[in-house]
């Protein structure tokens, strides 16, 4: 008894349905995010990257908003010193120990500056989600309990949205998050997604 084999001859892909099968996989990955909503998503990324470089500018060059005129990192300001030295609640004293220690207001210039471009940009989400996050929970941990509410403030509603931002590829739609993705190093190792 012998069996023949059902070969289906199927055509060469072409550019369309590449195209299509690329829209396929990107509905069945992402299924509930509707056209409106990765526009939502995009403008919501873009003003949570514009609040980072925003707050980074303002510290950098004190522009009398919450760093006062003069007391910019430009003119030898230490841009974290007063937060920590007002931290209260449980971790108060760790945060004190902080302020002024001459690796802090770096990194954290260079967090806010970071965080803010890749949002902004839309590339790098899973490391800007973390460390954003990460950011986010310190400030929060830094003022215990939240003044109006015993658990939840701005901060821990800032931490889920990076997260859910870098979830969703909120950087593929209106920035470069696809070319990003597409860059050897980043298909090499995604987390540079």
């Amino acid at each position: 008894m012998t069996t023949t084999s059902h070969r289906q001859h199927l055509p060469a892909p072409t550019a369309q349905t590449t195209a299509q099968t690329t829209a396929q996989l990107d509905r069945d990955r992402h299924p509930v995010i509707t056209t409106a909503a990765g526009r939502a998503l995009a403008v919501l990324r873009i003003a949570y990257g514009l609040t980072f470089l925003w707050a980074f500018f303002d510290k950098l060059f004190g522009l009398g908003y919450a760093t006062k005129s003069g007391k910019g990192w430009v003119d030898g300001g230490d841009v974290t010193a007063g937060f920590l030295k007002g931290a209260t609640g449980p971790l108060d004293s760790f945060y004190h120990s902080l302020a002024g220690d001459w690796w802090v207001s770096p990194l954290f210039m260079i967090g806010l500056a970071g965080i803010g471009l890749a949002l902004t940009l839309g590339v790098g989400m899973r490391i800007a989600a973390g460390a954003g996050a990460v950011l986010y929970l310190l400030m929060w941990s830094a003022n215990l309990p939240p003044e109006n509410n015993p658990v939840l403030d701005d901060h821990i509603l800032g931490a889920i949205t990076v997260i859910v931002l870098a979830l969703v590829a909120a950087g593929n739609l209106w920035g470069l998050g696809r070319w990003w993705s597409g860059l050897n190093p980043v298909r090499r190792y995604p987390w540079l997604r």
